[in-house]
């Protein structure tokens, strides 16, 4: 009887994504949201949709492990991340490293920014590899293709139908590739692609059929035809939401605000950690989705939400913007108190609710002022937060 083949799959997301500014979204391309859903997450899905594969490796950027934590992925076959290196190459090889604990048949190694891949391009890649040592998925190339030596002037054209662009997931059998990339890393040399170390490592690389779906997300123009891949130019529509919160003082030493801890001489009272100005956040964004305010979905009257941190409420509320497959355009937050001073931490906050949201933090606002020592406020008795919230949803009937 045949052993049945192991197979793995590498998502390099090591990358800091700065070329892709789609809608003016500064996060890592990876993690931005396409059709609701972040980039990262919509590829790592497509590859746990395949049964054959057994294991799934994040490769991320040592700098996004928050970020990739509040993707809440979560799949038995989902290994921890690793962290990946200086370029795409040295991100490969540690996912390739770490991977040496399971020792794999065969490895595909995935780009995250190809999220609209489809199970049959991958499992025709997973067939090549009972013949090849390495798979390709590749689509023609049916523009004419020009020669320039200099730039600006033509010195040949190219035969197209001996041309074709490379896809991902490339697959290898696994102890071919990791031993070509260790040996790769020591050239002074960048390789754009995996293919690329296996032909100059000497493997016979097979080309299977790529599809013109499964395009990179690199440029702002290639969000939007993601976009009207998965929606079908869906129309849209824009709502409006408004939240309001209020918490008077107690005996304490710091303040939860915006995500954000605050030493003060007193801590805000509250069933959870009192936040005012997330639970205004969350409630706007329910208002703009017509759906309740946070007692609804979490009530006081449970004891399993003493205590608990805010940031759960407006992650509950961004998730279920995406769960319609809308998009949060833009979160707007007033905070009012006399103490604790609030400028100073404004652009901590700003980046916690983005990182919540999964939003770029150009598109959350965060201000404070004074009630001119008027009312309970002004007399330092507690914090009011005001809050509003834009959404994009597709129109309804």
């Amino acid at each position: 009887m045949t052993r049945k083949r192991t197979i793995a799959a590498i998502v390099v997301a090591a990358g800091r994504g700065e070329r892709a500014s789609a809608n003016g979204d500064a996060a890592p391309k990876q993690y931005r949201l396409l059709g609701g859903t972040p980039i990262l997450s919509r590829t790592v899905a497509a590859l746990l949709d395949i049964e054959t594969i057994g294991w799934v490796l994040p490769v991320i950027h040592a700098e996004h492990h928050e970020r990739y934590t509040l993707l809440g992925l979560g799949d038995p076959r989902l290994l921890p991340p690793v962290i990946g290196g200086a370029n795409r190459q040295a991100s490969v090889l540690a996912g390739l490293e770490a991977l040496g604990a399971y020792m794999p048949d065969v490895v595909l190694i995935q780009d995250a920014a190809r999220p609209l891949i489809e199970s049959a391009l991958v499992e025709a890649v997973i067939a090549a590899l009972t013949s090849h040592e390495a798979a390709l998925p590749v689509i023609p190339i049916t523009d004419t293709i020009k020669r320039s030596n200099d730039g600006q002037t033509v010195a040949a054209t190219e035969d197209r139908h001996k041309l074709f662009a490379a896809q991902t997931p490339q697959g290898f059998r696994f102890p071919q590739i990791l031993a070509a990339h260790r040996d790769a890393a020591r050239l002074p040399r960048d390789f754009t692609d995996d293919a690329a170390i296996a032909e100059w490592a000497g493997m016979i690389v097979a080309l299977t059929p790529g599809s013109t779906r499964n395009i990179k997300l690199t440029l702002p123009e290639d969000f939007a035809r993601a976009e009207r891949l998965i929606g079908g130019d869906r129309p849209m529509e824009t709502r409006i939401g408004t939240g309001f919160d209020v918490h008077p003082f107690e005996a304490g030493d710091a303040v939860w605000l915006g995500g954000v801890k605050i030493a003060h001489k007193q801590k805000l009272k509250g069933h959870s950690d009192a936040d005012a100005a997330l639970h205004a956040l969350a409630d706007a964004i329910y208002g703009a989705l017509g759906e309740g305010d946070i007692g609804t979905h979490f009530p006081p009257s449970d004891p399993k939400w003493k205590g608990a941190a805010s940031s759960i409420f407006l992650r509950h509320a961004a998730d279920l913007v995406a769960a319609r497959g809308g998009r949060i355009v833009n979160l707007d937050a007033t905070i009012v108190c006399e103490a604790p001073r609030i400028s100073p931490h404004v652009e901590a906050m700003k980046e916690r609710i983005a990182a919540i949201c999964r939003i770029s933090p150009s598109r959350v606002a965060v201000k404070a002022t004074t009630s001119e020592r008027l009312g309970f406020t002004g007399r330092e008795e507690g914090i009011v937060a005001m809050a509003t919230a834009s959404v994009e949803l597709p129109r309804e009937a």
